[in-house]
């Protein structure tokens, strides 16, 4: 498109200088060549300077686009980067919480074992007839695995006290000032 407007004003000067040209007298000598030169240096210079504008403006618009064009390609940059980081991190947070269970499951496990080793070791002295150390051995389980429950739903808590879950929303509520139409005061 910036072609053909280039080509109009060449071909506008050339149509200027032909009649100028055709304008003026046979004999170009002294005064009739300078009053055909001004008038031929005052439209080239006029092409001139609208050539100049002309390259100017597209020179802009070239420039404003190819900004617009990195801008936007940086906001796309900007956006891919957070969505792969949001994704890295609840990646490793699902990562940290099955390595969580797996812990637990383990230590549960240990722990059903050894209960279940204790209350045999009772039941084994109360079927050879000491049944007071058979009783207390017994107890002395239960107690254990009740402290052991215990301690587990203080820590749980204690965990779920210190990060709030994030899918919930805390609303603030503000004293208002508004008056029921109903009540009098």
């Amino acid at each position: 498109m910036q072609l053909f407007k280039f080509l109009l004003g060449i071909i506008l000067v050339q149509i200027a200088t032909v009649v100028l040209v055709v304008l003026s007298p046979d004999e170009l000598q002294g005064e009739a060549l300078v009053r055909l030169a001004i008038p031929l240096l005052f439209i080239s210079l006029m092409v001139a300077f609208w050539f100049t504008s002309l390259a100017e403006h597209y020179r802009k618009d070239a420039i404003e686009k190819v900004k617009s064009n990195f801008a936007k390609e940086r906001e796309n940059l900007r956006v891919n980067a957070e969505r792969a980081k949001t994704r890295v991190v609840k990646q490793a947070q699902q990562d940290i919480a099955k390595e969580a269970k797996t812990t637990h499951a383990k230590a549960n496990f240990k722990v059903g074992a050894a209960f279940a080793g204790v209350l045999g070791v009772g039941a084994l002295f109360v079927f050879a007839q000491l049944l007071t150390a058979g009783l207390l051995t017994m107890s002395a389980a239960g107690g254990a695995i009740g402290g052991y429950y215990w301690r587990g739903k203080k820590i749980a808590k204690k965990q779920l006290a210190e990060s709030p879950p994030t899918n919930l929303k805390v609303i603030d509520s503000k004293s208002s000032t508004f008056k029921l139409p109903f009540r009098k005061t």
